[in-house]
Parts: C-alpha cells; structure tokens; sequence
C-alpha cells in the first residue's frame, strides 16, 4: 500500500436508534453506533483492526476500485 488512501463509510440510521456501519470496499466490515460520533469513532476502530488483520496475515489491502460514480434516481 503505498501513499494515503480513503475508503468509503456507509452510515445507515436504524429504526430502533443509532447507525449501522460499513464500507463497501472491505468486505466483512461492519458496526454500530449510538450517535453519529459514536459511529465514527467505531467505524475508525474497526477500520484499524481489519487493516492490522490483513497486515497480520500478509495480505495486501488492494481496494481493487476503479471509478464510482453516483447518478439521480429517478422522480
């Protein structure tokens, strides 16, 4: 992995409160947070620990993204 990368967050509020988590890009990757900073702040944590996982185990962290792009939906 060279030079800094970014990953996409997906924050998803909840019914019963709170947000749930995940970024697209790492698959398996997902928590929760009471408020949006307390999602954040878990987001953060579990980012670190899935990147240590893959580092522990070797593996490289090849986000494999090309292009996104986000269109309208339709009225």
């Amino acid at each position: 992995m060279s030079g800094d990368q970014e990953i996409e967050l997906i924050f998803e509020p909840q019914a019963e409160g709170g947000y749930s988590v995940y970024a697209p890009d790492l698959p398996g990757l997902h928590t929760q947070g009471e408020d949006m900073d307390d999602a954040f702040a878990n987001a953060e944590e579990a980012v670190a620990l899935y990147v240590e996982g893959l580092r522990e185990d070797g593996e490289s962290l090849d986000l494999g993204v090309i292009v996104r792009r986000r269109i309208k939906l339709p009225a």
